[in-house]
């Protein structure tokens, strides 16, 4: 154990970047042409039912952007970092092993089944491939899943950008920017790389512009936002974004933030290259068994839950049956769209989690312990007093005791390591400050895109009661919707009370990543995939089990023991709801494995049974 600690930043870096190219090359490609054997020959939905607003057939690189900006959340910025009070090792090992095997195969799954059932969502293949009942409970549960994420998903934003006048700045100046990339890609042939450029350009000078620009106090006064104004902002887009045709501003916006996004991760690796730091941080800590100050339980099985989206994530699932799987010219595009962005996830995921553990354990727990707390847990771990947190403190001008959550942390371990560069060593606030806006950029793109799919899921289900609302093209249907889901989270964003759910963000993410390889697993076995099944079987069932485990430790170690009850119901409620899920989709496994006979369906494949697409 003791080779594993203190090991040089550099390496993880490269063996992380060898495991996922060669897992891309080789796994990826048999996903792609054994198990899910895609045909280019078959039309897509956004060929087949192209409308101009939803159903719109997108330049792969276009649609990667778009795809990677709305998975990549606060998920692989921030977990990964709270996970580092087990040591880097645990997180470094499930980021790996998770995307490969677990969330690269989810992501290519759901959006497979999802271009073969016209691009509609999980609840409704769930109600087409196991039958009604469950598609009805499997809608409400991702319905209500969705509604907690989208809420903590906001606070994190409205954390990151509150009195940030330089990141709500440059956050602003991403929508013009993408409205005029949307329409210069919409109106002029082939121009996807002229309007790259030129978004990339206004978006640097947008960055280093609003930088300077905020220096100024009347600037810096109108942009320092307080927690109401920003708390009506986000729904406000969010239902623009909803409404508003996808080709105008959220992909074009997902696209120009991958940019941004991409580019500083890969800005942050060769940060790594340049000054090689070490990892502070030890391969296991003192808290792999619980009772530490960032997370009160165990690593088995928290790791699985704290780091969701870097590793597998059912939010995934939602963008694979909402936007993405309108937008996807060819089908044999999946295999990059879903399991490359994935990957890509996976890395930044890794970043995060090396900047991190590159602080002094001390700074780490500093940052990430309740003020309250703090003196209690010094007194009971002497050898983990802070050591280079005033210095930060000083250097970027506020106080970084007891900033709990992840991002602050986050941001300090960037600094610290830009910070390193040659002749950016006076530059620390400046990389702080950034660092902050590039997270909040991560996660509004997936509260946009998530609003957005949200809104299918209501007509979804709102259509089964008033058939009109089935009509994608109704404006008053798509509007009333809208602003239904929109109020929903918006609500308690506003009125705050949902800053206490988000530790049922873990839990409920990973139970719908569950639901979606168990879902899509009936799907390949109907679809006669024999043994290849299993490829997605595994993970689902392996996740199923290993979040009721965690769940059941949350609700009667954390949430009941402390009274909160409100909690406990939640995630009772959650786990219950999926449980109704899995238990449909077993019982369909077994039925589906007791025909031998085979029909020929609507794209010329063999299978054990015909159902609607």
């Amino acid at each position: 154990m003791d080779s594993l600690n203190n090991i040089n930043a550099l390496t993880l870096v490269f063996v992380s970047i060898l495991i996922l190219a060669i897992a891309y090359r080789f796994y990826g490609i048999f996903m792609a042409n054994k198990v899910l054997r895609l045909n280019d020959k078959n039309t897509t939905p956004a060929i087949e039912f192209a409308d101009g607003k939803d159903y719109v057939a997108t330049n792969k690189n276009v649609l990667f952007g778009h795809h990677f900006a709305a998975i990549a959340a606060a998920g692989p910025l921030v977990g990964p970092v709270l996970a580092a009070q087990f040591g880097y090792l645990p997180g470094a090992l499930w980021i790996l092993i998770g995307c490969v095997l677990g969330g690269g195969v989810h992501d290519m799954v759901v959006l497979f089944a999802s271009v073969r059932h016209k691009g509609q969502s999980l609840a409704t293949i769930a109600s087409k491939e196991i039958g009604k009942a469950t598609g009805t409970v499997a809608g409400f549960a991702i319905l209500f899943i969705l509604i907690l994420t989208l809420a903590g998903l906001s606070l994190a934003c409205i954390n990151a950008m509150h009195e940030a006048s330089w990141s709500l700045f440059t956050v602003i100046i991403t929508m013009p920017i993408a409205i005029i990339m949307g329409l210069i890609m919409r109106y002029r042939k082939n121009s996807v790389t002229f309007a790259s450029i030129l978004g990339g350009i206004l978006l640097i000078a947008g960055i280093i512009g609003g930088h300077s620009l905020m220096q100024n106090e009347t600037m810096n006064n109108f942009f320092s936002w307080h927690i109401s104004t920003i708390s009506i902002a986000i729904p406000l887009y969010g239902f623009l974004a909803s409404v508003l045709p996808v080709w105008l501003l959220l992909v074009p916006r997902d696209y120009l933030s991958t940019y941004l996004k991409i580019g500083t991760i890969i800005m942050l690796a060769i940060g790594v290259i340049v000054i090689h730091p070490t990892i502070q941080m030890p391969a296991l800590t003192q808290f792999v068994n619980g009772g530490g100050p960032v997370i009160g339980g165990p690593v088995l099985p928290f790791i699985f839950i704290v780091i969701a989206c870097g590793a597998i994530s059912g939010f995934h699932a939602v963008i694979a049956t909402g936007t993405t799987p309108k937008m996807l010219n060819k089908e044999k595009e999946i295999l990059f769209v879903g399991y490359g962005a994935m990957l890509v996830e996976g890395f930044v995921a890794l970043m995060a989690l090396i900047a991190a553990c590159t602080l002094m354990p001390g700074d780490y727990f500093a940052i990430n312990t309740p003020k309250e707390s703090y003196d209690a847990f010094l007194a009971a771990h002497p050898s983990l007093h802070g050591v280079d947190i005033d210095y930060f403190s000083q250097k970027i001008g506020i106080d970084l005791h007891g900033r709990t959550g992840g991002a602050v942390s986050l941001a300090v371990g960037m600094a610290h390591i830009f910070n390193k560069i040659p002749y950016m060593d006076q530059l620390m606030a400046y990389w702080y400050n950034f660092a902050i806006m590039f997270e909040a950029v991560f996660i509004l793109t997936a509260i946009d895109a998530g609003t957005r799919v949200g809104r299918f899921f209501l007509q979804e289900m709102l259509g089964s009661v008033i058939p009109k609302f089935n009509d994608k093209n109704w404006m008053p249907g798509i509007i009333i919707s809208s602003l239904i889901f929109t109020f929903a989270w918006g609500y308690l964003v506003y009125t705050g009370n949902v800053s206490s759910i988000w530790p049922l963000f873990g839990i409920s993410n990973q139970l719908l990543a569950a639901c979606g390889l168990i879902v899509c697993t009936t799907m390949l076995i109907r679809l006669n995939r024999g043994k290849y099944a299993l490829c997605s079987a595994i993970p689902g069932v392996f996740m199923a089990g290993i979040t009721f485990w965690a769940g059941y430790i949350q609700v009667t170690d954390i949430y009941i023991p402390k009274q909160q009850y409100l909690l406990a119901s939640l995630a009772v409620i959650a786990m219950l709801l999926m449980l109704v899920v899995f238990i449909g989709a077993f019982r369909k496994w077994y039925q589906l494995l007791q025909i031998n006979k085979t029909e020929i369906d609507f794209y010329g494949e063999s299978v054990k049974e015909l159902v609607e697409r």
